[in-house]
């Protein structure tokens, strides 16, 4: 898309031709709104490694993730919104809850657990 938009884009690589300046900040740019994506959907907030290999790692795991939990929002026809979902699957990890089950609303409390296997922890 053109328009009538002018721009200054600094630099100290008086070799290079100011279009090549121009595309590297473009491409620039273009990694710097997919960080904000990732750091917006894939709820990555820090990286494990260092090296080129464990940050691909983390991302396509992250993204691997969303794609996953974004096939089961289709298929179950869920209303929830991926970050809901995120947010449910990462409670009930460890419990053995059939997903369809985790994934429906409950707001009756017939439908709660029985609060009598709770331990308390402050007993007044």
């Amino acid at each position: 898309m053109k328009t009538r938009k002018r721009f200054k884009f600094l630099t100290n690589n008086f070799m290079l031709p100011a279009l090549t300046i121009a595309q590297i900040y473009k491409s620039r740019w273009q990694v710097e709104l997919f960080f904000k994506w990732i750091k917006q959907h894939l709820r990555i907030k820090a990286f494990y490694g260092t090296s080129e290999n464990a940050v691909k790692t983390q991302i396509w795991v992250a993204v691997s993730v969303y794609v996953l939990v974004a096939i089961v929002r289709k298929r179950l026809a869920l209303d929830a919104s991926l970050y809901q979902i995120l947010q449910i699957l990462s409670v009930t990890l460890f419990e053995k809850t059939p997903i369809l089950q985790a994934l429906q609303a409950s707001d009756s409390p017939e439908e709660l657990p029985d609060p009598g296997n709770q331990l308390i922890l402050f007993d007044f």
